[in-house]
């Protein structure tokens, strides 16, 4: 994950510190693990964040924070990964964690409205309820690993990347500089020539002064 991003959204989390889902944190949300930038930091803020987005309540920022105090990961990249299952997005979500748990049930799926309430969950399901729960529980956990490991896995993946690209320009500027040496007339194999050692402080600072000395001579003539 880009760390520009990540930065941006931990100055958005902070200035958003005074809301009730923050503020009631206090002095927690100092500690410097929930703001750092480190690969477990983040994967684990994703992978924590993903699965919080499929508990069908209004309760996604309480207990993504919590969980981000308590495991100690980035928090704005947590609160960020909630709003996957956004209200763009919520009803082909939550539809498809129902049918997911239909099918490991073996229930009979059928269309019905989704709200997200309590009173929808206590009367609005009806003999739906349990197909839904656990579909979004198999979804929960199995989207929050495979998020998790698979941020992990592409954040390595770009680590490498640029190590061998680095590795490449290194050994690009090595080959480039075989011909310079053997056009100035030395031996490829042979190490540069030192670089002429600095002069002595007491050497510049006595040059200095002859300089000045003459200076005033010629000032007074």
């Amino acid at each position: 994950m880009p760390r520009r991003l990540v930065k941006r959204l931990a100055r958005f989390i902070h200035a958003k510190r005074d809301k009730w889902y923050l503020s009631m944190w206090g002095e927690r949300l100092t500690d410097p693990h929930l703001w750092s930038l480190n690969r477990h930091a983040i994967t684990g803020a994703f992978g924590v964040g993903v699965a919080v987005s499929f508990i069908p309540l209004p309760v996604h920022l309480p207990l993504v924070v919590a969980a981000a105090l308590w495991w100690r990961l980035n928090l704005a990249v947590a609160i960020a990964s909630t709003y996957i299952v956004n209200p763009f997005t919520m009803v082909p979500a939550y539809y498809a964690a129902y049918r997911v748990g239909a099918a490991l049930l073996r229930y009979r799926a059928r269309h019905f409205e989704f709200h997200l309430t309590w009173n929808w969950l206590e009367h609005g399901l009806g003999p739906a309820w349990r197909p839904f729960l656990l579909g979004c529980l198999v979804c929960s956990v199995t989207l929050g690993l495979a998020a998790r490991f698979g941020l992990e896995y592409f954040w390595r993946i770009g680590t490498l990347h640029r190590y061998r690209a680095r590795h490449a320009r290194r050994r690009a500027c090595a080959t480039a500089a075989v011909p310079q040496a053997a056009a100035a007339g030395g031996n490829p194999g042979e190490a540069p020539a030192p670089a002429p050692a600095a002069a002595p402080a007491d050497a510049v600072v006595g040059v200095v002064e002859a300089k000045a000395a003459r200076a005033d001579a010629t000032v007074r003539r």
